[in-house]
């Protein structure tokens, strides 16, 4: 089975991901991660890449193909994917009907995580986590039993990303509605969109997504 997780930047794609990875045994494509990879690793796609980047230029779509498409040749056909982040306009969603089509893949489902802008804004602007162990909080759904210390191990030094800020967050909001979002009608018109309210508790989206996945085929 291959899937798309659409939505903005805190709907909770990475979760929903993680959690895939872990109870199906899914691969999870995340392009951001598979570019540092590659160029760390010095592949003729990671060089291809760094120059690029190297330059101040932005990675074109047809290094990012070539990234995908390597990266699912290592696949075993059997072993369903995740594309998260990718893809991100329509010029790339039609590159990867290509990509998936010289493999014998399809594409089965498409879910986007929906989401409130003014209540994303809250989630993501007041998170913060324990430097040490990770471990996230909230200011108002999940400060720690003990102020100013970790629950988990005990530490006092916290941290917050520094573009968890309102402005970034409601400019992340507009260019995936810009730019993402239209694709979806390329992919309504198969029949394959469905959509999960992504404001949910974790738990709650995880078994909308299982619900989803597990229907019979049309």
């Amino acid at each position: 089975m291959n899937i798309i997780l659409l939505g903005p930047p805190g709907a909770g794609k990475g979760t929903q991901a993680a959690r895939l990875v872990d109870g199906r045994g899914m691969v999870q494509l995340s392009t951001g991660d598979m570019l540092r990879a590659a160029v760390k690793a010095g592949t003729p796609v990671g060089l291809r890449a760094k120059a690029v980047m190297d330059a101040g230029a932005l990675v074109s779509d047809e290094i990012v193909s070539a990234l995908i498409g390597d990266r699912l040749d290592e696949l075993a056909p059997a072993v369903g994917v995740i594309f998260d982040g990718y893809p991100r306009t329509e010029a790339q969603a039609l590159s990867l009907d290509d990509l998936l089509k010289a493999r014998g893949r399809t594409l089965d489902h498409v879910i986007e995580l929906e989401v409130d802008e003014d209540a994303l804004v809250d989630r993501i602007t007041g998170r913060f986590s324990c430097a040490k162990c990770g471990e996230g909080y909230h200011d108002r759904y999940k400060l720690p039993m003990n102020e100013g210390v970790c629950d988990v191990c005990g530490s006092s030094d916290f941290r917050r990303r520094p573009d968890d800020n309102e402005a970034t967050v409601r400019t992340r909001m507009a260019e995936y509605r810009d730019k993402t979002a239209p694709i979806l009608p390329l992919y309504e018109a198969r029949g394959i969109v469905s959509r999960v309210d992504g404001m949910a508790d974790m738990d709650s989206v995880s078994a909308a997504v299982a619900d989803i996945l597990d229907q019979p085929p049309a």
